[in-house]
């Protein structure tokens, strides 16, 4: 443990002193650029971590050595396929330092067929399956069994956990920048609804539910209609959304004289329950599709 704790705190100084030069010596860099990026899909360094208190906050360090990665890298092609008159069928043009991630069937992961991909430098858990087209961000990490349906999009260092459901067009929001940005996490066993948003400083708590349409991000205030609070992002703590939540989109009526006269409302979205045996039957993941 030591060792590993070492080996971290030496490739924590080297990032910090080739992020601070302005021209960072090229062969060093991409050499700690890619040893930061396989420590982070084999799920030993994370953009995000829990403190003691339980309480999640970004690694300021490993976002700048994914950021460092940008800066040294070239762009190259990385088109795909070719047709019978010798152009290319699938064009894309990106910084060599973070091409889609390369998987085995030794690693556990179900990929179907139709135009969703990896990129370097994300961790994916043995179980998790990628819905066609969906995609997976550099520095993401997605726990086993989460499902990650059509048109979902895990973001740059965003934290996902166990037997996740994003449902289709999910969106979490990648938070590469700015570093200290509070991380985008999601704990074991939410559910995500359809067309769900969640954004910048935002906390999803084990066993939530957010329904279909909801949008969170740091600057929402979410309702509590059972326990008659308001959930609030403060200071450096984020949009914490309780375990085991239920919460729907919802409106208030707008407060200015203006807005009351032509009965306005803002979206808001509202808790109106919390778990129970009907939303558990509700929500139960299918163990035969993992």
């Amino acid at each position: 443990m030591t060792s590993e704790v070492s080996a971290n705190d030496r490739l924590r100084q080297s990032i910090d002193d080739l992020f601070s030069n302005s021209a960072p010596e090229p062969v060093r860099a991409r050499a700690v650029v890619e040893e930061l990026l396989e420590l982070m899909e084999a799920g030993a360094v994370r953009a995000a971590e829990r403190n003691s208190a339980g309480d999640w906050h970004a690694v300021a360090w490993v976002k700048r050595g994914i950021l460092l990665g940008f800066r040294v890298g070239r762009i190259v092609d990385m088109s795909l396929g070719s047709t019978a008159e010798g152009s290319t069928q699938f064009s894309f043009f990106d910084k060599d330092t973070y091409p889609a991630r390369v998987l085995a069937l030794g690693d556990g992961v179900r990929i179907v067929p139709g135009g969703s991909a990896i990129r370097r430098g994300a961790f994916v858990a043995r179980g998790v399956v990628c819905m066609p087209p969906s995609y997976v961000n550099v520095g993401a990490y997605i726990g086993a069994g989460t499902m990650i349906d059509s048109h979902a999009l895990v973001g740059s260092c965003a934290q996902v956990g166990e037997r996740v459901h994003l449902s289709a067009a999910a969106q979490l929001g990648g938070v590469l920048e700015p570093i200290n940005a509070s991380p985008v996490v999601i704990e074991n066993d939410v559910v995500v609804g359809g067309n769900c948003g969640v954004y910048e400083g935002t906390v999803v708590q084990e066993r939530a539910v957010l329904g279909s349409g909801v949008i969170l991000t740091r600057g929402t205030p979410v309702y509590d209609l059972v326990n008659e609070t308001i959930h609030r992002a403060s200071g450096d703590r984020p949009l914490v959304i309780p375990a085991g939540a239920v919460v729907v989109p919802g409106s208030r009526p707008a407060s200015t004289a203006w807005g009351q006269e032509h009965k306005l409302s803002i979206a808001t979205p509202i808790i109106v329950k919390y778990r129970d045996d009907r939303t558990d039957a509700a929500t139960a993941l299918e163990d035969s599709l993992r």
